[in-house]
């Protein structure tokens, strides 16, 4: 029984390629008490892997998050799998804005500690007191109120190409720093404003939420499916788009255009772009914004040094990287001292 993807992403482009079958991207959350997450983690793989779903998934004991696509002509089977799932039937699905048949490249079903990293006790308040969920149409309502504070949930490279107006838009690495930032800056609007939230998909508001009611907000909402959700919506029902540019995705997009305004800048040369790339150098492969003319001038690469690199033979590249560990902590995405032009 095969428990754990193994084919290449190469190999597996190449066969999406040969297949010619469009591809559906689409996530979605749910908050559940899980009692044997591997047991789980290992049930959705083989089923998923027979329906050629890729992507990634978390498994913890406090639910299930994914982002995943699959084929067209097995989404009805997929989603009878979905429903068969006594906590999953009729989940909210978040269908991609924009279709890429290569959103995703493997199968990766993990089992954490939480299906999003909070740095929370959840133990201290309770996790299903969450905020009032509003749609689309209550949304563009909230946020015209004078008397609302709208916060972005999202990280300091999400906001930086797209948000909504008048949003707070907090500089933070990761979710879990933004949680005591908020509460502070507005710690004196607890009792006279309405918190108002927004994420990808909803899955961090949804926590959020729940912890900020613990903290004494009292009047807290959440945008229901997030970004993704209200982009539908808002096609669908012909209202004002009150977002602006691209909103970032966890993909191998890395975001979905959902207006025409391009509101950040290329890293490297500081002209009007929102395109997020990762440094062709392996060793390196930091996250930033590059646009065309700079990445035929650097080749793909975040700085001279990466430049120098990436033009050795893949051996000595190799030998290169061997022992040393990619990490976001590191590399902060986008914050590295070779941009001159970072957020």
């Amino acid at each position: 029984m095969q428990l754990y993807n193994t084919l290449s992403a190469k190999e597996r482009a190449e066969l999406i390629e040969k297949a010619g079958k469009d591809r559906l991207t689409l996530s979605f959350y749910q908050y559940h008490h899980i009692k044997n997450p591997p047991i789980f983690r290992d049930h959705l793989f083989v089923t998923w892997n027979d329906m050629e779903v890729l992507g990634r998934i978390y498994i913890a004991k406090e639910g299930i998050n994914a982002q995943l696509s699959v084929p067209a002509d097995n989404f009805r089977a997929f989603k009878e799998h979905l429903d068969s799932i006594t906590f999953l039937e009729n989940v909210r699905l978040n269908i991609a804005v924009e279709q890429d048949n290569k959103s995703f490249l493997k199968l990766k079903v993990k089992v954490r500690g939480k299906i999003v990293a909070d740095g929370l006790d959840d133990d201290t308040f309770d996790v299903t007191d969450k905020g009032t969920h509003v749609d689309a149409v209550r949304f563009n309502e909230l946020i015209e109120d004078p008397d609302t504070i709208l916060v972005d949930m999202r990280n300091h490279y999400e906001s930086e190409i797209g948000h909504f107006k008048n949003a707070v838009t907090p500089d933070v690495d990761t979710f879990r720093d933004s949680l005591p930032i908020i509460e502070d800056d507005l710690k004196a609007h607890k009792e006279d404003k309405k918190l108002v939230m927004y994420c990808t998909g909803g899955i961090r508001c949804e926590k959020a939420s729940a912890y900020f009611k613990h903290k004494g907000f009292k009047d807290v909402y959440q945008l229901e499916g997030g970004i993704i959700e209200y982009t539908r919506q808002v096609n669908d029902k012909g209202l004002e788009n009150k977002f602006i540019g691209k909103n970032f995705v966890f993909d191998e997009r890395r975001s979905e255009r959902i207006s025409e305004d391009i509101i950040a800048h290329c890293h490297q040369c500081g002209k009007p772009c929102d395109t997020h790339v990762n440094c062709a150098n392996e060793a390196c492969h930091l996250l930033f914004i590059q646009c065309d003319e700079c990445a035929a001038k650097m080749n793909n690469c975040c700085s001279d040094a990466c430049k120098e690199v990436v033009a050795l033979p893949y051996e000595e590249q190799k030998a290169l990287r061997k022992g040393k560990y990619k990490s976001n902590n590191i590399f902060k995405k986008g914050r590295s001292a070779v941009l001159k032009f970072k957020s």
